[in-house]
This record gives structure tokens, C-alpha cells and sequence, in this order.
């Protein structure tokens, strides 16, 4: 079943992760711990991990978000008697589950059974004393827990399990990646090491749901749910949550209303835009959470954005926020990278990969500017797999082609219809090592032809770009827009050739001299900044491709330079 995988690189991930052949299907699958493990083929005996993995996004969330609803957030003193802790929650109902975290002090997650258990808590919990500041009374699900004499308190020797929320340093990773047997492995590690953990995703959910907690005294059918990295199965350990309120179940029930002889309905404030319905709702709960929220600070409102929303920080689960108002199509974007992320054990590993690999060498920064972005980066490792022969994934037409009635989704005239029963899609014949795709995706996107071609998911093939962008990724569903526009030419040339020199090195390097001499081989070399490691060696690698890198950009700003003057004598 291993592919290529075995010895020390199993030792370091003390038994969590098992690494799937080509072609695996499922994403990764979260343990107790929190760390992921890989998913087999279906075997004998793992029914329910089978169902697990071929839950729809809607059912994965909707479980997500009831988990949420019973959950409540703890802050414990540093000496902490775990077994008394529970032992008095128990009182209030049964704990289903729980960890503890580091954010500044301890703090522990602690998911009930039953709903009804955390209002029993709550009537059993006191308020804050206001001998120094005055409290906003908001009984919300976050609690304090304190020992009343803990001196005499005797404290359990058995130190606490910490989940980790961030991923460890590259300098650590590289270590870890050196004891690997191959490049499949190193990128399976990476892949565990940076990845979501079970924790983490529960502690995303609490977050919407806390928010929303304020969101219903206004609109109580409303909820608030994250998408993006948080969902997608892309996302990283310390990345931002991207959350929207979401009023879709109040239309739901607009619609169930027009039966019947007569019509009742609401009487509701009435706007001339939904724009400006969206900014004074944001703008409300801005204010709410800026308040009366317990830990929301660093509040701001950017209503005027193309997209508003609110920003801020929420202290208890350490997460830096953005809410929108229902973001539809972005829900959708969600969708298909989690379809993606499940169909094949491959696709994961290869984006994470990448997307280190970027951060590493600048092309990627989390503030906005004319670099490439995650997203789009995301995009160029599925046109890349979908190209592959046989395909690895198929494209957003042909999920289109097998989606039925109610997977069907028109949103402001643009068509965001695909299946979301991952068991209609066939599983690729495709058997390439991921030691041969990251080779090939920087071949490929080393030697792309980005003057004249675009990259089209809905097609899943090179298209003439409709405009002069330097990078044009077509958006897959609102297709009049170029998702990498703000991508300038030196940054779209800094990739291309970082991509031309990680090819050299994955052609070139010896693995077996390198271990010797105890240098960093495959993945890991590549994740040191080109010129740091070995600058002897770096001036040998450009007398290679690297000299072509640099012809090739010469011979751009050549060709740019003459359409210039074309330009200037035309006028």
C-alpha cells in the first residue's frame, strides 16, 4: 500500500500517518491527536472510515456546526487537575470530547453531548466581579475556571497534552524531511506537519459559532459559517478564519410561505441596494462585537471594500477573523477545492508542498500586493493535475456534466453547478509518484507560455488570454474575472524562475552523496532560499538552467521593451 515509504520518516510521525499509493482516494483523516493520518485504500473492517470520506462539503458542515452549538471554551489556571475539571462538567451533562491549548495561558474545548448541558452550566456559573472595571453582562459560552484556595489543591503530576494551533518552523521541518527515504514521504510530512489538525478545525467552527451567537439576537435564522482555507481541506495551521453570515435558510422559509389561499409575510426595512443592506448589517455587528464581545478587539470595519467586511481579533481561540455577508460563490469555490482535496491523496500533498516551497522563496506574503497568492497557486496545482495524462483530477465541465438537480446553482447569472456525491466521480487511472508531479509542475509551469496562454479549470486546458495581464487564471465560476490580475511581470518572472531552478535541482542532485554529507536532499533543498546553502554551487547551477532563466528574462524585457516603441510609433 505504501508508496515508497517506510524507515525513519515513519519513526518521526510516531505511528499518525500512513502514506496512500497514487490514486488513493479521500483527504486526510484526523485523529484523536489531532494529526492526520492518510487514508488507505478501502479495506475490510473500515466501513466508517469509507463513510467518513465520502461525506458531501454540506453534510461535513452542517456536522461541524451543530458540533459547534455544544461547545464551550474554558480558561484554566496554569496548574490545571484535569480529572476534576471534568469530573464537575460531568455534573452538567456528558463530555463528548475535549483538549487543552496554549493561547495566552491555558484554555481547553470541551464539546457536550447535549445542548441542554450548556445552559445548565451557564445557570451554574457566576458573573465577573466589577470591582475594578464593569462588566457587560453577556453570558456567552466562554468561562473562566479558577481554584478557589490553590495552594491546598493538590495538582496531578500527569503534565497536559497541549494541542498544538501553528505549524513548526521550516528549519525544523528541513530536519525532519532529511530522515525521509523519499521525496513522496517528505512531502506526506510536510503535509502533516502543516495541515489542520481535528483541534483546530473544531476551534474554527467555535469562532463562527460564537459570533453568531451576537448575529442571532438581530437575525435569529441566521448563522455564521466559515469558508476558504478553514473547509477547503487546504488549510494551514495559523492561517486567518474567513467566516459570512448567512441568511440562506431565511429565503428557504420565505418560499415555504407562499402556499395556501392567502399570503402572510414580514414587514421588513427596505433598502435600494444589497450592498447597502450589507453594510449596514456589517456595520451593526461590528459594533456588537466591539462592545460587548468578550475578546473581540482590533475591530474594524471596511464597508466600502468590494467585498465588506468586518476584521478583528478574536483572543479566546487566538485567531485573526474576516466576516462577510453571504459570500455564495466563494461558498461554492469551497466546495470544489474540497472535492478536489478528496479525490485523490495526491492533490493535498502537492499544494501544500508548493505553497511552502513559495513562502520560502517570497513569491507568496500574506499582505496584500502583486505577488501570487495562495489561491491562485491552488489554481495552477489543479490546471497542472488536470493536464496530466491520464488526468489526475477532472475539470469544473465535467463535474458540471454529472451534477443532478439539486446540485444545480445559478448565483448572479453566473453557473456554479458541479456534483457533490463524491461516489459519482471515477477514481483516476493516473499512477505518477509525487516524486515525478512536483518534478513536472515545475517543468511545466517553468516553461509555460503565460505571454500568450491562460489557465482555465472550468476547460482544463491552455486558452489565448482575453487580456494582457502577465498571469490571467481564469475564475472558475464568475468567468469574466482574472483571479491573479494584481500579479505584476517581475513577480510572475521571479516564479517562473524559481520553478526553472527547483527542476535543475530535482535533476541534478546526487541524494546518496548529499546524505553523506549530511546535507538537506529533494524537498528539503528546496526549501532553503537559492544562494543561502552553497553559493559555489548556486554559481554552477546558473551556468545551467539558471543561465537560461536569465536569458529568458532578458529576451522578456527585450520583447517588452520593442512592444513599447511599437506602441509609441503607433501613436
Amino acid at each position: 500500500m505504501a508508496l515508497r515509504a517506510g524507515g525513519p520518516a515513519l519513526a518521526l510521525l510516531r505511528g499518525r500517518l500512513r502514506l496512500p499509493g497514487p490514486g488513493a482516494r479521500g483527504h486526510a483523516r484526523l485523529g484523536r491527536s489531532g494529526a492526520a493520518a492518510q487514508p488507505a485504500a478501502e479495506e475490510p473492517g473500515e466501513d466508517a472510515e469509507v463513510s467518513t470520506r465520502k461525506k458531501t462539503f454540506a453534510e461535513v458542515q452542517t456536522e461541524r456546526l451543530d458540533q459547534a452549538e455544544r461547545t464551550v471554551l474554558i480558561k484554566c489556571p496554569s496548574k490545571i487537575n484535569e480529572k476534576k475539571l471534568l469530573q464537575y462538567l460531568s455534573s452538567h451533562g456528558n463530555v463528548k470530547s475535549h483538549f487543552f491549548f496554549e493561547n495566552r495561558g491555558i484554555s481547553a474545548l470541551i464539546e457536550f453531548s447535549e445542548k441542554s448541558s450548556i445552559a445548565s452550566l451557564q445557570d451554574a456559573v457566576g458573573i465577573p466581579s466589577a470591582s475594578e472595571h464593569h462588566v457587560v453582562p453577556f453570558k456567552s459560552r466562554l468561562f473562566t475556571f479558577t481554584l478557589k484556595n490553590p495552594g491546598s489543591q493538590r495538582v496531578e503530576e500527569t503534565p497536559l497534552h497541549l494541542s498544538p494551533q501553528c505549524h513548526i518552523p521550516v528549519k525544523d521541518l528541513i530536519e525532519k524531511l532529511c530522515l525521509a527515504d523519499s521525496i513522496s514521504s517528505q512531502m506526506y510530512i510536510l503535509l502533516n506537519e502543516y495541515q489542520l489538525t481535528e483541534e483546530n478545525i473544531k476551534l474554527r467552527f467555535l469562532a463562527c459559532s460564537l459570533v453568531r451567537d451576537f448575529t442571532c439576537a438581530y437575525f435569529p435564522d441566521s448563522t455564521v459559517k466559515p469558508f476558504g482555507s478553514s473547509v477547503n481541506t487546504f488549510g494551514k495551521l495559523g492561517s486567518d478564519v474567513d467566516m459570512f453570515l448567512d441568511f440562506h435558510d431565511t429565503g428557504k422559509q420565505a418560499s415555504k410561505m407562499e402556499k395556501g389561499p392567502f399570503e402572510m409575510e414580514y414587514q421588513m426595512k427596505r433598502l435600494p441596494s444589497e450592498r447597502l443592506a450589507t453594510q449596514r448589517i456589517l456595520s451593526v455587528i461590528g459594533d456588537c462585537l466591539d462592545n460587548f464581545g468578550p475578546g473581540c478587539v482590533n475591530v474594524q470595519k471596511i464597508l466600502h471594500a468590494r467585498c465588506p467586511l468586518v476584521k478583528f481579533s478574536h483572543q479566546p481561540t487566538g485567531f485573526l477573523c474576516d466576516l462577510s455577508v453571504s459570500n455564495s460563490i466563494a461558498i461554492r469555490s469551497s466546495e470544489l477545492l474540497y472535492i478536489y482535496g478528496c479525490l485523490d491523496s495526491r492533490v493535498r500533498a502537492l499544494v501544500f508542498t508548493i505553497r511552502c516551497w513559495a513562502r520560502v522563496h517570497g513569491l507568496t506574503n500574506s499582505a496584500p500586493g502583486t505577488w501570487i497568492t495562495n489561491f491562485s497557486l491552488t489554481m495552477m496545482v489543479m490546471f497542472f493535475l488536470q493536464r496530466r495524462s491520464p488526468p489526475i483530477i477532472p475539470t469544473l465541465d465535467q463535474l458540471k456534466e454529472l451534477a443532478d438537480e439539486k446540485d444545480k446553482h445559478i448565483i448572479g447569472g453566473y453557473d456554479c453547478s458541479f456534483v457533490s456525491d463524491l461516489r459519482k466521480i471515477k477514481p483516476t487511472k493516473n499512477t505518477e509518484t509525487l516524486d515525478v508531479l512536483l518534478g513536472e509542475f515545475f517543468e511545466y509551469f517553468g516553461n509555460f507560455d503565460f505571454r500568450k496562454n491562460s489557465i482555465n479549470l472550468r476547460k482544463g486546458k491552455e486558452v489565448n488570454k482575453p487580456e494582457s495581464s502577465p498571469l490571467y487564471i481564469w475564475n472558475p465560476f464568475e468567468q469574466d474575472l482574472n483571479i491573479s490580475k494584481n500579479v505584476n511581470q517581475p513577480q510572475l518572472e521571479k516564479f517562473v524562475a524559481m520553478a526553472r531552478e527547483s527542476a535543475w535541482i530535482l535533476q541534478k542532485e546526487d541524494k546518496t552523496q548529499q546524505i553523506m554529507d549530511k546535507e538537506p536532499w529533494g524537498l528539503a533543498a528546496l526549501l532553503i532560499p537559492f544562494g543561502k546553502s552553497n553559493s559555489s554551487k548556486m554559481k554552477n547551477r546558473m551556468k545551467g538552467i539558471g543561465s537560461e532563466t536569465i536569458r529568458s528574462l532578458l529576451d522578456s524585457l527585450k520583447l517588452n521593451n520593442a512592444n513599447s516603441q511599437q506602441k509609441a510609433v503607433g501613436k
